[in-house]
């Protein structure tokens, strides 16, 4: 597949592919030009990128060549790195640039396209994971269905926004990659962060607290109701980990944390 679009968008290999759970990419040259040659092997990919080609000029990055299968995007030529930030004592500064980033994102006016995927429907294994190994997930569950019962505005969203998926594109700032394509309440988006940028950071006594606070102010969200997310995207991520066998304690122990913060507003 990638030899194919080399030879259609006349593209000369800049490195060594690589492959990910859903997508094959490789490092290339357009036109003097250093990019990105990603092609999607699963649907989220296929989405994502097709939401990536309707946002353009709104905080992600520069697209220049797409269809159904693959993108060609410009390469990050920045330095700096969110989560090298979040680790050296500038967590709150990462926080801050992505909900900046994020808040461009959200900008973005509808119609949107009709192949993004509703929360109800990405949260879909969270019930289930709940009955069959219960503890916090139970909850968590419980939080989940409540927010998506709820109704309210619904947005295009990135729904996988963490510190890698936020680059340094040099002069032209921040910019986002690898949306999966969803369609949902703002709040979820945010939710993310507090699993990333690793496990020590995330887990460290006092720090959900912090941007909690840090996060609500600066993407002007209710805490109550960032919080709700967070215990269930914890909750969702932590689902998707123990059924796929995967080791599953940052996202258990952020739902823990969550759960017990959110429990604070009665």
């Amino acid at each position: 597949m990638l030899t194919r679009y080399k030879s259609l968008w006349t593209l000369v290999a800049d490195g060594k592919p690589f492959v990910t759970h859903s997508s094959l990419l490789q490092p290339v040259i357009y036109k003097d030009m250093p990019c990105m040659l990603k092609v999607a092997m699963a649907d989220e990919e296929r989405r994502g990128n097709l939401l990536m080609s309707r946002w353009q000029g709104n905080a992600v990055a520069r697209i220049l060549k797409f269809d159904k299968q693959a993108i060609l995007m410009e390469r990050a030529a920045g330095a700096r790195s969110l989560a090298e930030m979040a680790v050296n004592g500038r967590d709150n500064e990462a926080s801050n640039i992505i909900c900046s980033v994020v808040h461009q994102l959200h900008t973005a006016k509808s119609p949107y396209p009709a192949e993004l995927i509703a929360l109800d429907i990405w949260f879909k294994d969270l019930e289930p994971a709940a009955g069959k190994y219960g503890g916090v997930l139970t909850g968590c569950s419980r939080v989940a269905n409540t927010l998506l019962n709820a109704g309210g505005n619904t947005i295009a969203l990135h729904g996988d926004i963490h510190h890698g998926n936020i680059l340094d594109f040099g002069d032209k700032g921040w910019l986002a990659i690898d949306p999966k394509g969803l369609i949902g309440e703002r709040t979820f988006d945010y939710a993310n962060i507090f699993c990333n940028p690793d496990a020590a950071t995330a887990t460290t006594p006092g720090r959900l607290e912090t941007q909690v606070l840090e996060i609500s102010k600066a993407a002007r969200l209710e805490a109550e109701q960032l919080l709700r997310w967070v215990v269930a995207w914890a909750g969702l991520s932590a689902a998707w980990g123990l059924n796929d066998g995967e080791n599953a304690d940052v996202a258990l122990h952020i739902a823990e944390i969550a759960s017990a913060e959110l429990s604070k507003f009665g």
